[in-house]
């Protein structure tokens, strides 16, 4: 009897994917806020409700479910939505569990690599570095410590972190939102384009759930970036490579997207690099190391 698997976050790119591969060896159930399939199960943060259908004999929960934290302005509402979605999510789940003395033999989550802080260094992070001091890096913290709290109080035998970087789709997210300027031939590095951008393809994301689901010595923190380090620059011109089209366009200046985006810019105009080390010490491989030949996979239609 395959095991069950509760996804959040249904609607997201990740859960997308990822919920196609695991399908064939698990049962996957989702929570969302509208059910539309069977296999997925309504709820509501606002209301503090859940279908409690959805847990039953459930081994493990990935939690996906949050806020885009690139999709709005930052006001101090959308702040909260932020770290509700993530957070208090997290406490549904734990509250349901507990209620039907359940526990899980895991439960994996989604985490960001801003947890170090939005800053261009030189230093190259390490899941030993201490948080950063922002508000990208606050919500993290919140997350993993939500995260965490399955593990403290024995509703899950063990808790996976991924820390994950800018995820690389033609689908969804940051490189679709830059292919119409680079295929009109208008495409350019956003201010100083010096900004590191720490980043994994689609398929290694999902590749790397997969594999701490089913490594059971699988612990802690990880970060889910892949091992080549890239600026906005590179990622750009690398595009604009593969897709044969020329960059000749001034950077997109600082000042422009402050004035757009507010607060928010700084997720854009600020990185750091992070190492992959733990992850791929712990015997995970990536089919798409390199920033060339993942945009040739992912833009070769």
């Amino acid at each position: 009897m395959k095991e069950i698997i509760l996804i959040t976050g249904a609607n997201g790119l990740i859960a997308k994917e990822l919920s196609k591969r695991l399908e064939k060896e698990y049962t996957v159930r989702f929570l969302t806020r509208k059910k539309q399939r069977a296999n997925e199960f309504e709820w509501n943060l606002k209301n503090g409700t859940v279908d409690e259908n959805a847990f039953e004999n459930i081994s493990h929960v990935i939690h996906l479910a949050g806020a885009g934290v690139a999709e709005k302005r930052w006001t101090d509402e959308r702040k909260k939505e932020i770290i509700s979605s993530r957070v208090d999510s997290a406490g549904l789940i734990l509250k349901t569990l507990k209620k039907n003395r359940q526990k899980l033999k895991s439960f994996v989550s989604a985490s960001g690599i801003n947890y170090y802080g939005t800053e261009t260094t030189e230093k190259i992070f390490t899941e030993q570095d201490a948080a950063g001091n922002d508000f990208l890096s606050e919500v993290t913290v919140l997350w993993e410590q939500a995260a965490d709290t399955f593990k403290d109080e024995q509703a899950a035998e063990r808790v996976v972190k991924l820390r994950t970087g800018v995820v690389l789709s033609e689908k969804e997210g940051a490189l679709k939102k830059m292919l119409p300027t680079i295929k009109a031939g208008i495409g350019s590095p956003l201010g100083s384009g010096k900004q590191y951008m720490p980043w994994i393809h689609i398929h290694d994301i999902c590749s790397m759930y997969e594999f701490a689901l089913k490594n059971t010595e699988l612990h802690g923190a990880f970060n889910a970036v892949a091992p080549e380090h890239a600026t906005n620059k590179d990622l750009t011109e690398e595009a604009a490579l593969v897709l044969k089209k020329p960059l000749f366009m001034p950077n997109v200046p600082a000042l422009v997207l402050k004035l757009i985006f507010g607060e928010l810019s700084v997720a854009v105009l600020e990185g750091s690099r992070a190492s992959s080390e733990k992850i791929r010490s712990a015997g995970f491989q990536f089919k798409f190391p390199h920033l060339q030949e993942s945009l040739k996979d992912l833009l070769k239609n």
